[in-house]
């Protein structure tokens, strides 16, 4: 069986354009080695935050290289696979091993709704065409086909099959899997505001959106809520919950990225489809993050080290 040592924060690494829109990889490179150096635990490169279906090909191949030669073996790199069909999405898979990344987040088959035994194939048809640690990836409110505790069940023969990340938001899907299975699957959280209760019922793990613009306080969050120091976190929690909620929205991508941008760690542009926030909207999160800013808390001691 595929072996991992994944957890911790993995940031959905945003991709970063020009103002033409063209793939900006230097701006790209520089925002991972940013993350890194902030201490978090890992890298998800072309996910959902990384616009992955608005890439070309060799765009996303593009992307999978910089994040392997930035990481430089500090941190494990772990791309999406976001494509039409299974067989698209082998030949990406082949293009991650071929890049050298430490594994690979499957996304059901875009655009079709899928069957339950369509889901469940498509997942077992990318684990047998790679060697790489395969992460499952659900979220049905983004890609409309539900992986349940079941469907992921059914894959616990496929031996690359390793990871489970539920961005579903119903937490009870972690405790149904492991009363199915056991501790077969690593578990991840994939949603930002149920990380905490996620992390109670057993994820090792968190791929976050919004610690693209908050790095050491999201590692903290999650480090706070492994080790049991619940009170810590409630308070940490309490303070980051509001930017945790737009995560959660249908336009998060566009969200989250002018929330790096105020930071100073990229830019805020995305590609089309996705359209900048309209004014009213981008005044709602500027709003959040003034608040956040203004009562920025002090981070109690888990031990965030850089890993430059």
């Amino acid at each position: 069986m595929a072996r991992i040592g994944w957890e911790g924060v993995f940031p959905a690494v945003t991709t970063q354009f020009k103002a033409n829109y063209d793939l900006d990889i230097e701006a790209t490179a520089r925002v991972m080695d940013g993350l890194i150096r902030d201490g978090v635990s890992g890298l998800i490169v072309c996910g959902t935050v990384g616009e992955n279906t608005s890439l070309s090909r060799s765009e996303k191949v593009a992307v999978m290289e910089t994040a392997k030669a930035v990481s430089g073996g500090r941190v494990p790199v772990i791309a999406g696979i976001a494509e039409f069909t299974t067989p698209f999405a082998c030949e990406v898979a082949k293009e991650a091993a071929r890049v050298g990344l430490d594994g690979v987040m499957v996304m059901p088959a875009l655009v079709y709704s899928s069957k339950p035994h369509e889901t469940a194939a498509h997942f077992r048809g990318v684990a047998k065409a790679t060697d790489l640690p395969v992460m499952v990836y659900n979220n049905p409110p983004i890609y409309k086909n539900d992986v349940t505790p079941d469907i992921l069940a059914s894959l616990a023969d496929c031996e690359t099959v390793v990871c489970f990340k539920d961005s579903s938001g119903d937490t009870r899907r972690f405790t149904d899997t492991r009363n199915m299975v056991g501790d077969r699957f690593v578990l991840f959280a994939g949603l930002d505001d149920v990380v905490v209760e996620s992390v109670m019922l057993g994820a090792q793990g968190w791929i976050s959106g919004m610690s693209n613009a908050f790095p050491q306080e999201g590692e903290t969050l999650f480090r706070l809520a492994k080790a049991g120091r619940y009170e810590e976190a409630r308070a940490l929690y309490d303070w980051f919950m509001p930017l945790l909620h737009l995560d959660a929205r249908p336009d998060l991508v566009q969200c989250i990225k002018l929330c790096e941008a105020i930071m100073g760690r990229g830019s805020e542009l995305t590609r089309p489809p996705r359209l900048a926030l309209s004014a009213g909207e981008r005044a709602e999160v500027e709003a959040v993050m003034d608040r956040a800013l203004k009562n920025r808390p002090v981070l109690p001691d888990v031990g965030l080290k850089s890993a430059a």
